[in-house]
């Protein structure tokens, strides 16, 4: 006689007056561990039987569905009136929540957007990461700010619209570079109108709706009034920009799709993880593809993976088509159809193509998941390999007592003196950590002694892991993040004199359980405590790049800090010397001419058209700055 496993047994009988209670209505369950933390968010159009199927015999349910209920230890919901509305809340609550037991898009919450925003007189495009109602237009969403980037330079590269964000008056006295390579028609010198920088802005979003063919009739037009006017220069640009569209035209076509609009959606799965791969076809052209990784995905059926992405990813995307292929039926079906068509104003179609074209465009967008995750793999594995034996390497070059699973390296950033300013690169498993990399601006070190500034860093950082240790033993919380984490190195961008200071410095604070080491540039060498000799690792170890990346990370960091504060206090010095220039004026200065750099090589004419300027101020501006 089989019997059910005391755990399965204990959950089932501790809920079962509570599941008598469920209503049958549809709505959205909650399931929640032991800490309270969202485990599973799901819908049902009767919540009562959903419920109860979790806690019935649990040889009927899937791996990590058993998984699941082992951790459930409560449960709630929320009665909807309509499975439309049901389904609209889980996504939502899956987008707050990321519950691990649930198939979710990975990072959907940062997905970039290409906006075009049609308030400007002279509109920009650019990556935005928030899509909001305010009038302007939204394409995307897409994986990444590559993928952005990638259609962004193709676009510009089509058609010359503006990428600078200064004021627009036309009265500039020449254009920049974009101009000479006809990435930009000039609008700020007045070579292009209104009216006709409009017309580009239209043509591009012509282009991302797919509209090529209306794109070609509209340049073939223009450029035959250009002709016939005798404005050759001008047409023989639109016929240069028609030839680069119709080669992209051209390699858009999809044969058999005629002028239909439609995405296809394949993907290929593995572990715990899924490579979803859409193709969007406009007017039967392929004016687009990408990808996205489902986490999650372990026991789920591609069915049940696809359905949470097409819910997942167009609750936020900027278009939605007419038909969309999918590689099987999805449940919930006329649900998701419904709330589709809702959201577009039009009917929306699911098809599963068995024969035809559409059946090889499937297919070939299911190729190219499966290409996708197979590349992806391989670069995990190749990485966390390398990386596994740079720090078996390090570990055994350096002596060090463990793996150095955590790094951090420090670096000093100063000119003469001048803003002295430190940071802390972290790697961990390998891997830059940039959420836990800090940065340091001098409190008592005011001049070049680099073996001061790094006393002063040491010191901070670790008195910083000391009260937080403290925190821990008492069993009070600590907010200290990174500096409450102990490092396995630490790893000092300098020589002998460098590591010496450190030493000295930890010794002084009592941490002697804490290796450490220091990477000089000129030989590449790491120094060690009580050690008269360098450690000098082979130029092809992998043990070598880890800790030079490390060193790298930690001196951009703090250059890039330094270089900031040096911007901002001599964008504040060199404008607050100028008798009658106060803080609007000086806004309005640097808005327009971007730095002190281009308020200084702006002519007067420039310098005096600018709003709340007299040109006798823009005299003394240019005597003062020289």
């Amino acid at each position: 006689m089989t019997t059910t496993p005391p755990k399965a047994k204990k959950t089932t009988s501790r809920f079962s007056e509570r599941l008598a209670a469920v209503p049958t209505k549809p709505g959205i369950y909650i399931m929640r561990g032991a800490k309270g933390q969202v485990l599973y968010v799901g819908k049902s159009s009767s919540l009562r039987n959903r419920l109860r199927s979790y806690f019935s015999s649990p040889k009927s349910l899937v791996g990590k569905t058993r998984d699941l209920v082992k951790a459930i230890t409560d449960f709630e919901f929320i009665v909807t009136e309509s499975e439309q509305e049901a389904l609209l809340l889980e996504n939502s609550l899956i987008k707050k929540h990321q519950p691990r037991f649930n198939v979710r898009l990975k990072d959907d919450k940062t997905y970039p957007y290409i906006k075009v925003d049609l308030s400007e007189d002279f509109p920009r495009v650019y990556i935005t990461r928030r899509a909001a109602n305010d009038g302007s237009r939204y394409f995307g969403p897409f994986a990444s700010a590559g993928s952005v980037r990638k259609t962004l330079d193709l676009l510009n590269r089509l058609f010359p619209y503006r990428t600078c964000t200064k004021a627009i008056t036309g009265t500039d006295a020449r254009p920049c570079l974009e101009f000479h390579i006809k990435r930009c028609n000039a609008p700020c010198t007045g070579y292009s109108s209104k009216t006709e920088y409009r017309d580009v802005i239209e043509q591009v979003l012509m282009f991302l709706d797919g509209n090529t063919r209306e794109v070609v009739n509209e340049i073939k037009s223009a450029m035959g009034d250009a002709s016939e006017s005798l404005e050759f220069e001008r047409a023989a640009a639109l016929r240069d920009r028609l030839r680069a569209i119709e080669r992209v035209y051209e390699g858009q076509k999809v044969v058999g799709m005629g002028r239909e609009n439609m995405d296809a959606i394949a993907l290929a799965t593995a572990h715990d993880e899924a490579w979803v791969e859409i193709f969007f076809i406009r007017q039967g052209n392929l004016v687009g593809r990408d990808h996205f990784i489902m986490q999650g995905t372990r026991d789920s059926s591609v069915a049940e993976i696809v359905g949470q992405f097409v819910q997942q990813f167009y609750d936020s995307a900027s278009y939605i088509p007419r038909t969309i292929l999918i590689p099987e039926p999805i449940e919930d079906t006329e649900i998701l159809e419904g709330w589709l068509a809702t959201r577009r104003d039009g009917p929306v179609e699911f098809a599963t193509p068995q024969r035809g074209a559409k059946k090889r465009l499937v297919e070939m967008v299911e190729e190219n998941a499966s290409q996708g995750l197979k590349q992806l793999e391989i670069k995990m594995l190749s990485n966390d390999s390398l990386m596994q034996g740079a720090m078996t390497e390090l570990e055994e070059q350096l002596n060090l007592p463990r793996t150095p699973r955590r790094i951090e390296c420090y670096d000093i950033s100063h000119i003469q003196g001048t803003n002295v300013v430190a940071s802390m690169s972290v790697f961990t498993d390998g891997k830059p950590n940039s959420s836990q990399y800090r940065r340091f601006k001098m409190k008592h070190t005011q001049n070049n002694d680099d073996f001061s500034s790094m006393k002063e860093v040491l010191e901070r950082r670790f008195k910083r892991l000391a009260a937080a240790e403290e925190a821990r033993a008492k069993g009070e919380e600590t907010d200290a993040k990174s500096f409450g984490e102990t490092p396995d190195l630490v790893l000092i961008d300098g020589g002998k004199g460098q590591l010496s200071a450190a030493q000295e410095t930890l010794l002084q604070l009592g941490v002697i359980d804490v290796p450490l080491a220091s990477l000089a540039k000129k030989e590449e060498e790491i120094f060690l405590p009580d050690s008269p000799e360098p450690v000098v690792l082979p130029r092809n170890s992998q043990a070598l790049f880890l800790v030079q990346r490390a060193r790298d990370e930690a001196h951009r960091f703090a250059v890039t800090y330094h270089r900031n504060l040096r911007s901002k206090a001599s964008t504040q010095s060199a404008l607050d010397l100028v008798p009658g220039v106060g803080p609007k004026r000086k806004r309005d200065l640097v808005r327009k001419f971007g730095s002190v750099k281009g308020i200084r090589e702006a002519d007067l004419e420039q310098l005096a058209s600018t709003p709340g300027m007299t040109r006798k101020l823009a005299e003394k501006i240019k005597e003062y700055l020289g």
